[in-house]
């Protein structure tokens, strides 16, 4: 049976305001946010009597309770509880691999229309126990009898008193996102003072666009908030300057501060995408189309017969896949949507397409990528001054590169968005 491709429309987004992590959403559940997001999505978009296909969506930092996240936070809204829901994570990568999940569905007919979010919370996080007191009270939870869960009761030693507390570290190898980019930032030679020139810009943009009202339809309030809380309005290159290094602090060589890094952030967001027909039978206005998605994964480990590699580098192989696939070249957008994980991750990036050397040898080409338009970049703000709820993020930029496209009329946008374990995900949308 032959099988035709449909275009997937961007029809709008959803989120509510990105706050610093341990302030306005405090006790607040990835749950209570998800299920605001959505809502305020279906009062935008009239969800309420329309047939969604499908929501899919997740968290990282998650409960157990939470194993139903987006199908439960859905049941809290009015959209219809008919609409079935799935959870999906890859790290900081989830909101964008939903959009992908809901758009392959979409141009296969499964759907007409499906909503991609994700939500996530370091307020809340799930705090375990220690392993040996997880086994003793596994043998409890185990016995049959009394006597039996009081025997299991007895082999509980002091020492066995513990909680596991969530880190942002890699098992493999046991060091921080910071810190793994401290070392990319030194094999790029990535420069401080551009760090933090990128970070002021993230600010004083994201400034900028609230000035003009552009989120206006892309946030709703939630608990009494407004606008992300991080947002510095008058930060300065001068002042980002002031600060010291986060991760690597003895050295003498550290450039990441807690300024020209993004910060843990508590948050949700959400997207609306369908098919040019059910777009069409409900007067929905299409802002952009998207394109195209690709993924891609890096040894950052070192194992035996690859290239060791920096760990939030994995956009700069997606990207060229995702070129050579539709015939474009890196400066054949508009705007480029580069989340910032830090400063000298979106600079390690960019350097990486401009040198010759690793993209023969690397990726693979006759010559380098080339340089982008910097004007071009993050022009609304972007993680550093926004915030980076992990799996919100995806959500919130392809919300926001659509209505620019909207805005502009016609164009084509770029994402990149680095993840946890070495991966990446990257997208295109355009507006013919």
């Amino acid at each position: 049976m032959s099988q035709t491709i449909r275009r997937v429309a961007i029809i709008g987004g959803n989120r509510i305001p990105f706050v610093r992590s341990n302030t306005a959403y405090m006790g607040v559940s990835n749950q209570d946010m998800l299920t605001a997001t959505l809502e305020g999505l279906s009062r935008r978009y009239g969800l309420a009597d329309k047939a969604v296909g499908e929501v899919v969506g997740g968290a990282v930092m998650k409960h157990s309770k939470d194993f139903n996240l987006v199908r439960e936070s859905l049941l809290g809204t009015s959209m219809s509880p008919t609409i079935p829901c799935v959870d999906i994570q890859q790290a900081c990568g989830t909101g964008l691999q939903a959009v992908n999940m809901v758009a392959n569905k979409i141009a296969l007919g499964q759907i007409d229309s499906g909503v991609a979010c994700g939500s996530d919370t370091t307020s809340d996080a799930p705090i375990g126990v220690s392993e040996a007191l997880r086994q003793v009270l596994i043998k409890v939870n185990a016995a049959k009898t009394g006597g039996d869960r009081v025997k299991a009761l007895l082999g509980l030693r002091p020492w066995h008193i513990g909680i596991s507390i969530p880190r942002n570290g890699e098992p493999r190898t046991g060091l921080s996102m910071g810190e793994h980019t401290e070392i990319t930032a030194k094999e790029w030679q990535i420069p401080r003072d551009e760090q933090d020139k990128i970070a002021a810009a993230s600010h004083q943009n994201l400034a900028a666009a609230y000035e003009r009202g552009f989120f206006d339809d892309l946030i709703t309030e939630f608990a009494g908030v407004s606008t992300d809380n991080i947002l510095r309005p008058d930060t300065s290159y001068e002042k980002l300057a002031k600060l010291k290094p986060a991760f690597d602090k003895e050295s003498g060589e550290g450039t990441l501060t807690a300024g020209n890094s993004s910060t843990l952030t508590d948050g949700a967001s959400a997207v609306l995408l369908a098919s040019e027909e059910w777009a069409d039978q409900n007067k929905l206005p299409v802002k952009a189309w998207l394109t195209i998605v690709e993924t891609a994964a890096v040894d950052f480990v070192g194992g035996a017969g690859s290239v060791k590699e920096g760990l939030l580098l994995a956009p700069a192989y997606a990207v060229p896949k995702m070129l050579a696939k539709t015939g474009l070249t890196l400066q054949d957008f508009d705007y480029y949507e580069i989340h910032e994980a830090f400063a000298a991750q979106v600079l390690a990036t960019l350097k990486a397409w401009e040198d010759d050397d690793f993209c023969r040898n690397r990726l693979g080409l006759d010559t380098s990528l080339g340089s982008i338009d910097r004007s071009k970049l993050n022009v609304n703000g972007s993680s550093i001054a926004a915030g980076h709820p992990f799996a919100a993020t995806g959500a919130r930029i392809v919300a926001t590169l659509a209505k620019m496209l909207e805005e502009k009329g016609q164009g084509r946008g770029l994402i990149s968005i680095c993840a946890a374990g070495g991966q990446g995900v990257t997208a295109i949308l355009e507006r013919p």
